[in-house]
């Protein structure tokens, strides 16, 4: 019985993690689950998977959590053991009862306890980006001192983990992966100065959180699996190629040195991935209905527009910067992208941020968990002022009109 402790257990890898391992009770149960406030949800997760330990964010959360439970009619004795903040993240992350470790906190939140669990030689299925673009370096000179396999759960990602598996890594001289294009695809560049948050958050393939439904629509969440493909499968970024796929369809292909492309095709649920991760290097029954290969179908794929779309490019020289470029680049992104959700700035101001931001953050190389969240909160600060002189511009520019 493989013993999970879920970091994000209400957000949407969570729950289809925890979905997964329904179907699965006779080989998987859960230790530990890490919640933020979602305290209905938690309370749910809790009275069905009875976890030994209950995680939130904060002390605030913590209370709500035990006044949620004493309503629920959960037996106090059903109770798990109930904590908050970061080290507790980590406490259940490198305990001894824990096998394996979903990483799906979304943001730097998440990076301190998967860090630990790395040192601590546990299995890692790896859904939060920002844990290899904030500190890449890090966590994978981790992960080959301590032997910790890190399982990569994005799609793309986990496409390529699959298409790996086809050869030998010396033959290997080029990844592709796919992005849906988002909702602006076929939008002329001139419009998107004018789109609205709305728009922005009605992706046409997947169901996701406010901030990476916004970076699908800019590219720049294909910026950041880039990134993170680099330091997962140790290539340089000029080995890594991203392709427009509109039907998300095929994940990812890896190109031999005959010419030979493996692709790795499957439904875009993210219970696939997901279940690949907890049974790898056995294949488990689909845990969704499978593709229909009588069904009439047309793939297309397409080269990114890097002028439309300029955060995939700043992902691309970030990268090759090397240092903490990377984690500036995550840190700005996430404030531009919240300033553009409450109205602040325009959608084309998120890239503008950015590209303000990292040009104005030195970069260096961080040699602790520590150091990168310092460097973070640097790049926050900064970006945040960036924000507010563009927003006063645009302020200006709107009132004379």
């Amino acid at each position: 019985m493989t013993k999970i402790c879920l970091l994000g257990s209400t957000g949407s890898i969570g729950t289809s993690t925890l979905d997964v391992v329904r179907r699965r009770p006779d080989e998987f149960s859960v230790y530990a689950l890490a919640a933020g406030r979602n305290i209905p949800r938690l309370v749910e997760q809790i009275r069905e998977f009875r976890p030994a330990v209950a995680v939130v964010a904060d002390s605030s959360a913590l209370n709500d959590l035990r006044t949620s439970l004493d309503q629920s009619g959960i037996p106090k004795s059903d109770w798990p053991e109930l904590t908050e903040g970061a080290a507790a993240r980590v406490a259940i992350a490198t305990a001894p009862e824990t096998d394996f470790v979903m990483s799906a906190i979304v943001g730097v939140e998440g990076l301190e306890a998967t860090y630990r669990a790395v040192c601590a030689c546990k299995r890692i299925g790896l859904a939060n980006k920002e844990v290899l673009v904030a500190s890449g370096k890090l966590v994978m000179d981790a992960a080959r001192q301590h032997r910790t396999e890190l399982i990569p759960v994005d799609s793309e990602h986990n496409g390529a983990h699959q298409c790996f598996r086809a050869g030998r890594r010396n033959e290997v001289t080029r990844l592709i992966l796919t992005a849906s294009g988002g909702p602006f695809r076929n939008t002329p560049a001139e419009l998107l100065q004018e789109v609205s948050p709305e728009q922005a958050l009605n992706h046409p393939t997947w169901k996701m959180g406010p901030r990476i439904t916004i970076d699908s629509a800019t590219l720049m969440n294909k910026g950041f699996e880039v990134i993170e493909a680099c330091w997962l499968f140790d290539l340089h970024p000029d080995q890594v190629d991203v392709v427009v796929h509109p039907q998300s369809t095929v994940h990812a292909m890896v190109e031999y040195n005959d010419g030979s492309v493996i692709a790795q095709v499957s439904a875009t649920d993210m219970r696939m991935p997901i279940q690949y991760a907890l049974t790898y290097p056995d294949r488990a029954s689909a845990p969704v209905p499978r593709l229909d290969w009588t069904t009439p179908r047309q793939w297309e794929f397409y080269a990114p527009d890097f002028q439309k779309f300029p955060l995939l490019g700043l992902a691309y020289q970030a990268q090759r910067a090397g240092g903490s470029a990377t984690c500036t680049l995550n840190a700005a992104d996430e404030i531009a992208v919240g300033a553009f959700l409450a109205g602040t700035i325009s959608f084309t101001g998120i890239g503008e941020v950015v590209a303000d931001t990292l040009d104005a953050v030195e970069s260096r190389v961080a040699g602790s968990v520590e150091e990168v969240l310092s460097i973070d909160r640097e790049s926050r600060r900064v970006a945040k002022e960036k924000v507010a002189a563009r927003s006063e511009r645009r302020t200006k520019i709107l009132v004379k009109a």
